[in-house]
Protein backbone atom coordinates (compact mmCIF):
# COMPACT_ATOMS: atom_id res chain seq x y z
CA UNK A 1 0.00 0.00 0.00
CA UNK A 2 1.49 3.40 -0.91
CA UNK A 3 0.82 6.68 0.87
CA UNK A 4 -1.98 7.76 -1.48
CA UNK A 5 -3.76 4.43 -0.98
CA UNK A 6 -3.45 4.84 2.79
CA UNK A 7 -4.99 8.31 2.66
CA UNK A 8 -7.98 7.19 0.61
CA UNK A 9 -8.51 4.28 2.96
CA UNK A 10 -8.53 6.49 6.06
CA UNK A 11 -10.92 9.19 4.92
CA UNK A 12 -13.04 10.35 2.00
CA UNK A 13 -12.01 13.77 0.71
CA UNK A 14 -14.74 16.37 0.44
CA UNK A 15 -14.86 17.99 -2.97
CA UNK A 16 -12.72 21.15 -3.31
CA UNK A 17 -12.13 21.49 0.44
CA UNK A 18 -9.47 19.04 1.58
CA UNK A 19 -11.64 18.22 4.59
CA UNK A 20 -12.78 14.69 5.37
CA UNK A 21 -16.14 13.07 6.02
CA UNK A 22 -16.12 10.19 8.47
CA UNK A 23 -17.32 6.78 7.33
CA UNK A 24 -19.92 4.99 9.44
CA UNK A 25 -18.10 3.41 12.37
CA UNK A 26 -17.92 -0.34 12.73
CA UNK A 27 -19.50 0.22 16.15
CA UNK A 28 -22.55 1.80 14.51
CA UNK A 29 -23.09 -1.38 12.46
CA UNK A 30 -23.05 -3.78 15.38
CA UNK A 31 -25.29 -6.84 15.27
CA UNK A 32 -26.87 -5.56 18.47
CA UNK A 33 -28.22 -2.55 16.57
CA UNK A 34 -27.08 1.02 15.91
CA UNK A 35 -24.63 2.42 18.43
CA UNK A 36 -25.44 5.72 20.07
CA UNK A 37 -23.45 8.28 21.97
CA UNK A 38 -25.07 9.32 25.22
CA UNK A 39 -24.78 11.66 28.18
CA UNK A 40 -24.89 10.34 31.73
CA UNK A 41 -25.86 12.85 34.42
CA UNK A 42 -24.99 12.00 38.03
CA UNK A 43 -27.92 11.21 40.27
CA UNK A 44 -29.27 8.71 42.77
CA UNK A 45 -29.84 6.15 40.03
CA UNK A 46 -26.91 7.16 37.81
CA UNK A 47 -23.50 6.36 39.22
CA UNK A 48 -20.11 6.57 37.49
CA UNK A 49 -20.04 2.77 37.31
CA UNK A 50 -23.13 2.91 35.05
CA UNK A 51 -20.82 3.92 32.21
CA UNK A 52 -19.18 0.50 32.20
CA UNK A 53 -20.28 -1.44 29.13
CA UNK A 54 -21.07 1.67 27.09
CA UNK A 55 -19.01 2.31 23.97
CA UNK A 56 -19.47 6.06 23.58
CA UNK A 57 -20.53 8.09 26.59
CA UNK A 58 -19.98 11.44 28.28
CA UNK A 59 -20.25 11.90 32.06
CA UNK A 60 -21.81 15.32 32.62
CA UNK A 61 -20.09 16.03 35.91
CA UNK A 62 -16.88 16.40 37.85
CA UNK A 63 -14.04 14.17 36.69
CA UNK A 64 -12.59 13.52 40.15
CA UNK A 65 -15.92 12.25 41.48
CA UNK A 66 -16.34 10.19 38.32
CA UNK A 67 -12.96 8.49 38.65
CA UNK A 68 -13.47 7.74 42.33
CA UNK A 69 -16.75 6.07 41.41
CA UNK A 70 -15.05 3.62 39.02
CA UNK A 71 -13.40 0.37 40.08
CA UNK A 72 -9.73 0.77 40.99
CA UNK A 73 -8.54 -1.38 38.11
CA UNK A 74 -6.94 -0.81 34.68
CA UNK A 75 -9.52 -0.01 31.99
CA UNK A 76 -8.20 2.82 29.77
CA UNK A 77 -5.98 2.09 26.77
CA UNK A 78 -5.34 5.77 26.10
CA UNK A 79 -5.87 8.87 28.22
CA UNK A 80 -5.66 11.97 26.04
CA UNK A 81 -6.67 15.43 27.15
CA UNK A 82 -6.06 19.14 27.25
CA UNK A 83 -6.90 20.28 30.78
CA UNK A 84 -7.93 23.84 31.63
CA UNK A 85 -4.88 26.10 31.66
CA UNK A 86 -6.00 28.19 34.65
CA UNK A 87 -6.24 31.36 32.58
CA UNK A 88 -9.80 32.34 33.52
CA UNK A 89 -11.95 30.83 30.76
CA UNK A 90 -15.68 30.47 31.40
CA UNK A 91 -15.36 26.79 32.29
CA UNK A 92 -12.73 27.24 35.00
CA UNK A 93 -12.05 29.19 38.18
CA UNK A 94 -8.64 30.82 38.11
CA UNK A 95 -6.43 29.80 41.04
CA UNK A 96 -2.87 30.30 42.13
CA UNK A 97 -0.46 28.10 40.21
CA UNK A 98 0.33 25.89 43.22
CA UNK A 99 -3.36 25.26 43.92
CA UNK A 100 -4.01 24.51 40.26
CA UNK A 101 -1.20 21.95 40.11
CA UNK A 102 -2.42 20.27 43.31
CA UNK A 103 -5.91 19.96 41.82
CA UNK A 104 -4.55 18.46 38.62
CA UNK A 105 -2.34 16.08 40.60
CA UNK A 106 -5.35 14.77 42.51
CA UNK A 107 -6.96 13.82 39.19
CA UNK A 108 -3.80 12.27 37.76
CA UNK A 109 -3.43 10.20 40.95
CA UNK A 110 -6.82 8.65 40.20
CA UNK A 111 -6.14 8.21 36.49
CA UNK A 112 -2.88 6.27 36.57
CA UNK A 113 -4.18 3.16 38.41
CA UNK A 114 -6.97 2.95 35.80
CA UNK A 115 -4.57 3.10 32.82
CA UNK A 116 -3.68 -0.31 31.42
CA UNK A 117 -0.10 -1.56 31.43
CA UNK A 118 1.30 -0.75 28.00
CA UNK A 119 -1.25 2.05 27.62
CA UNK A 120 -0.48 5.69 26.91
CA UNK A 121 -1.22 9.04 28.50
CA UNK A 122 -1.06 12.23 26.42
CA UNK A 123 -1.31 15.50 28.38
CA UNK A 124 -1.55 18.57 26.13
CA UNK A 125 -0.69 21.86 27.83
CA UNK A 126 0.36 25.42 27.12
CA UNK A 127 1.39 28.24 29.44
CA UNK A 128 0.02 29.68 32.64
CA UNK A 129 0.28 33.46 32.32
CA UNK A 130 0.52 35.82 35.29
CA UNK A 131 1.26 39.53 34.90
CA UNK A 132 2.77 38.96 31.45
CA UNK A 133 5.08 36.27 32.82
CA UNK A 134 4.69 32.75 31.44
CA UNK A 135 5.01 29.45 33.29
CA UNK A 136 5.24 26.46 30.88
CA UNK A 137 2.84 23.92 32.33
CA UNK A 138 4.68 20.89 30.97
CA UNK A 139 7.52 21.73 33.37
CA UNK A 140 5.04 21.82 36.26
CA UNK A 141 3.41 18.52 35.31
CA UNK A 142 6.56 16.48 34.65
CA UNK A 143 7.32 15.74 38.35
CA UNK A 144 3.79 14.39 38.84
CA UNK A 145 4.15 11.84 36.06
CA UNK A 146 7.66 11.00 37.24
CA UNK A 147 6.22 10.26 40.69
CA UNK A 148 4.00 7.62 39.07
CA UNK A 149 7.03 6.15 37.26
CA UNK A 150 5.56 6.65 33.80
CA UNK A 151 8.04 6.65 30.95
CA UNK A 152 8.14 9.66 28.65
CA UNK A 153 8.29 8.70 24.99
CA UNK A 154 8.01 12.14 23.40
CA UNK A 155 7.55 15.79 24.22
CA UNK A 156 5.65 16.75 21.09
CA UNK A 157 5.57 20.37 19.97
CA UNK A 158 2.24 21.34 18.44
CA UNK A 159 2.68 24.48 16.35
CA UNK A 160 -0.13 26.47 14.76
CA UNK A 161 -0.38 29.64 12.73
CA UNK A 162 -2.92 31.74 14.60
CA UNK A 163 -3.32 33.08 18.12
CA UNK A 164 -3.12 36.09 20.38
CA UNK A 165 -0.84 38.94 19.31
CA UNK A 166 1.16 40.04 22.34
CA UNK A 167 2.88 43.40 22.78
CA UNK A 168 5.53 42.78 25.45
CA UNK A 169 6.85 39.36 24.41
CA UNK A 170 6.93 37.20 21.29
CA UNK A 171 3.51 35.84 20.34
CA UNK A 172 3.04 32.22 21.33
CA UNK A 173 2.49 29.81 18.45
CA UNK A 174 3.10 26.41 20.00
CA UNK A 175 2.05 24.16 22.85
CA UNK A 176 3.26 20.74 23.90
CA UNK A 177 1.91 17.24 24.36
CA UNK A 178 3.59 15.03 26.95
CA UNK A 179 3.34 11.41 25.82
CA UNK A 180 3.97 8.81 28.52
CA UNK A 181 3.53 5.06 28.58
CA UNK A 182 2.66 2.94 31.59
CA UNK A 183 5.66 0.66 31.39
CA UNK A 184 8.22 -0.43 33.96
CA UNK A 185 11.26 -0.42 31.70
CA UNK A 186 12.36 0.28 28.14
CA UNK A 187 11.97 -3.42 27.41
CA UNK A 188 8.22 -3.44 28.10
CA UNK A 189 5.93 -3.35 25.08
CA UNK A 190 3.38 -0.64 24.36
CA UNK A 191 1.13 0.18 21.43
CA UNK A 192 2.78 2.27 18.72
CA UNK A 193 1.37 1.92 15.20
CA UNK A 194 3.78 4.12 13.24
CA UNK A 195 2.55 3.02 9.82
CA UNK A 196 -0.92 4.35 10.60
CA UNK A 197 0.31 7.94 10.95
CA UNK A 198 3.08 8.29 8.40
CA UNK A 199 3.10 11.50 6.36
CA UNK A 200 4.44 12.18 2.85
CA UNK A 201 8.22 11.99 2.58
CA UNK A 202 10.08 15.16 1.67
CA UNK A 203 11.91 13.37 -1.14
CA UNK A 204 9.85 10.29 -2.07
CA UNK A 205 11.95 9.77 -5.20
CA UNK A 206 15.25 9.58 -3.34
CA UNK A 207 17.26 6.42 -4.07
CA UNK A 208 20.17 4.56 -2.51
CA UNK A 209 23.34 5.67 -4.28
CA UNK A 210 25.57 2.76 -3.26
CA UNK A 211 25.53 -0.68 -1.72
CA UNK A 212 23.32 -3.68 -2.54
CA UNK A 213 20.21 -1.47 -2.85
CA UNK A 214 21.78 1.12 -5.15
CA UNK A 215 19.20 2.57 -7.52
CA UNK A 216 16.22 1.51 -5.40
CA UNK A 217 13.97 3.91 -3.53
CA UNK A 218 15.37 4.54 -0.05
CA UNK A 219 12.25 5.77 1.72
CA UNK A 220 9.28 3.92 3.17
CA UNK A 221 6.49 3.72 0.54
CA UNK A 222 3.95 4.62 3.23
CA UNK A 223 5.71 7.89 3.97
CA UNK A 224 7.90 9.12 6.81
CA UNK A 225 7.63 9.33 10.59
CA UNK A 226 5.72 12.55 11.42
CA UNK A 227 8.50 13.46 13.89
CA UNK A 228 7.88 15.40 17.10
CA UNK A 229 6.95 18.84 15.76
CA UNK A 230 3.41 18.83 14.40
CA UNK A 231 1.98 21.69 12.37
CA UNK A 232 -1.78 21.27 12.73
CA UNK A 233 -4.05 24.35 12.58
CA UNK A 234 -5.80 25.32 15.79
CA UNK A 235 -9.57 25.74 15.74
CA UNK A 236 -10.38 29.38 15.08
CA UNK A 237 -13.24 31.22 13.38
CA UNK A 238 -13.05 29.73 9.87
CA UNK A 239 -12.11 26.20 10.88
CA UNK A 240 -14.51 23.56 9.60
CA UNK A 241 -14.79 22.03 13.10
CA UNK A 242 -15.53 25.28 14.97
CA UNK A 243 -18.21 25.17 17.69
CA UNK A 244 -19.08 27.56 20.53
CA UNK A 245 -16.19 26.29 22.65
CA UNK A 246 -13.53 29.03 22.98
CA UNK A 247 -10.52 26.68 23.13
CA UNK A 248 -11.47 23.70 21.02
CA UNK A 249 -9.15 20.75 20.41
CA UNK A 250 -8.65 19.97 16.66
CA UNK A 251 -9.72 16.42 15.80
CA UNK A 252 -6.60 15.93 13.67
CA UNK A 253 -4.28 16.41 16.64
CA UNK A 254 -5.98 13.68 18.66
CA UNK A 255 -6.55 11.52 15.58
CA UNK A 256 -2.81 10.97 15.25
CA UNK A 257 -2.58 9.75 18.86
CA UNK A 258 -5.66 7.54 18.50
CA UNK A 259 -4.29 5.86 15.37
CA UNK A 260 -0.74 5.46 16.67
CA UNK A 261 -1.34 4.55 20.32
CA UNK A 262 -4.49 2.40 20.22
CA UNK A 263 -6.04 -0.43 18.23
CA UNK A 264 -9.65 -0.81 17.03
CA UNK A 265 -11.96 -1.53 19.97
CA UNK A 266 -9.64 0.10 22.55
CA UNK A 267 -11.02 2.55 25.11
CA UNK A 268 -10.00 6.22 24.86
CA UNK A 269 -10.68 8.46 27.86
CA UNK A 270 -10.65 12.28 28.00
CA UNK A 271 -11.09 13.62 31.55
CA UNK A 272 -11.70 17.18 30.26
CA UNK A 273 -13.60 16.43 27.08
CA UNK A 274 -15.07 19.83 26.18
CA UNK A 275 -16.97 19.32 22.93
CA UNK A 276 -15.57 15.78 22.60
CA UNK A 277 -13.01 16.15 19.83
CA UNK A 278 -11.30 13.08 21.30
CA UNK A 279 -14.60 11.23 21.06
CA UNK A 280 -14.94 12.19 17.40
CA UNK A 281 -11.44 10.89 16.60
CA UNK A 282 -12.15 7.68 18.51
CA UNK A 283 -15.51 7.06 16.81
CA UNK A 284 -14.14 7.73 13.32
CA UNK A 285 -11.49 5.05 13.82
CA UNK A 286 -13.57 2.41 15.62
CA UNK A 287 -12.33 3.01 19.13
CA UNK A 288 -14.56 3.31 22.18
CA UNK A 289 -14.73 6.59 24.10
CA UNK A 290 -15.58 7.92 27.54
CA UNK A 291 -15.30 11.55 28.52
CA UNK A 292 -16.12 13.96 31.36
CA UNK A 293 -17.46 17.48 30.95
CA UNK A 294 -18.93 19.81 33.58
CA UNK A 295 -20.54 22.30 31.16
CA UNK A 296 -23.94 21.10 29.96
CA UNK A 297 -23.77 23.16 26.77
CA UNK A 298 -20.48 21.59 25.72
CA UNK A 299 -21.54 18.08 26.67
CA UNK A 300 -24.61 18.37 24.42
CA UNK A 301 -22.51 19.60 21.51
CA UNK A 302 -19.94 16.88 22.19
CA UNK A 303 -22.38 13.98 22.23
CA UNK A 304 -23.90 15.19 18.94
CA UNK A 305 -20.45 15.39 17.34
CA UNK A 306 -19.64 11.84 18.46
CA UNK A 307 -22.97 10.59 17.13
CA UNK A 308 -22.30 12.31 13.81
CA UNK A 309 -18.94 10.51 13.68
CA UNK A 310 -20.59 7.16 14.39
CA UNK A 311 -23.14 7.83 11.64
CA UNK A 312 -20.49 8.86 9.12
CA UNK A 313 -21.48 12.54 9.12
CA UNK A 314 -18.58 14.16 10.97
CA UNK A 315 -16.75 16.76 8.88
CA UNK A 316 -13.21 17.24 10.15
CA UNK A 317 -9.68 18.21 9.15
CA UNK A 318 -7.54 15.04 8.98
CA UNK A 319 -4.16 14.95 10.69
CA UNK A 320 -2.32 14.40 7.42
CA UNK A 321 -3.87 17.18 5.37
CA UNK A 322 -1.16 19.52 3.99
CA UNK A 323 -0.98 22.99 5.52
CA UNK A 324 -2.62 25.70 3.44
CA UNK A 325 -0.14 27.82 1.46
CA UNK A 326 -1.10 31.34 2.45
CA UNK A 327 0.95 32.84 -0.41
CA UNK A 328 -1.76 31.63 -2.78
CA UNK A 329 -4.32 33.95 -1.19
CA UNK A 330 -4.95 37.42 -2.65
CA UNK A 331 -4.65 38.73 0.92
CA UNK A 332 -0.93 37.89 0.85
CA UNK A 333 -0.26 40.60 -1.77
CA UNK A 334 0.74 44.06 -0.65
CA UNK A 335 -1.33 47.05 -1.79
CA UNK A 336 -0.27 48.01 -5.31
CA UNK A 337 0.81 44.53 -6.37
CA UNK A 338 -0.78 43.05 -9.46
CA UNK A 339 -4.08 41.31 -8.90
CA UNK A 340 -4.02 37.50 -8.81
CA UNK A 341 -5.32 35.51 -11.73
CA UNK A 342 -8.69 33.79 -11.48
CA UNK A 343 -7.06 30.43 -10.88
CA UNK A 344 -4.83 31.84 -8.11
CA UNK A 345 -7.76 33.53 -6.41
CA UNK A 346 -9.88 30.39 -6.53
CA UNK A 347 -7.07 28.29 -5.13
CA UNK A 348 -6.45 30.69 -2.28
CA UNK A 349 -10.10 30.97 -1.29
CA UNK A 350 -10.86 27.27 -1.65
CA UNK A 351 -7.93 25.94 0.34
CA UNK A 352 -8.26 28.56 3.05
CA UNK A 353 -11.51 27.09 4.36
CA UNK A 354 -11.05 25.20 7.58
CA UNK A 355 -7.56 26.49 8.35
CA UNK A 356 -8.49 28.81 11.20
CA UNK A 357 -7.89 32.17 9.54
CA UNK A 358 -9.36 34.20 12.40
CA UNK A 359 -7.25 35.92 15.02
CA UNK A 360 -6.65 34.28 18.39
CA UNK A 361 -9.00 34.64 21.32
CA UNK A 362 -6.42 34.09 24.02
CA UNK A 363 -3.61 31.89 25.17
CA UNK A 364 -4.30 28.20 25.60
CA UNK A 365 -5.90 26.10 22.90
CA UNK A 366 -7.03 23.08 24.90
CA UNK A 367 -10.62 22.25 25.59
CA UNK A 368 -10.72 21.73 29.32
CA UNK A 369 -13.76 21.95 31.53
Amino acid sequence: MNFDDKQSHQHTALEDSGMALSSPSAFSKSAAGPKTAQILKPGKKTLPSNIIGKDHALWRGDVLAFLKGLPMEPMFDLVVTSPPYNIGKEYETRQGLDEYIKWQESIIDELIPRLKTGGSLCWQVGNYVDDNQIFPLDIEFAPIFKKHKLQMRNRIVWTFGHGLHTQKRFSGRYEVVLWYTKTDSKKDSYTFNLNEVRVPSKYPGKKHFKGPNAGQLSGNPLGKNPEDVWNIPNVKSNHVEKTAHPCQFPVGLIERFVLALTNPGDLVFDPFSGVASAGVAAAIHDRRFWGCEVMDEYAKVGVKRVQDALDGNAVYRPHDRPIYDHTQSPLSRKPGQSAPTESEEGQGQGQGQGEGEGEGEGEGEGEGQ
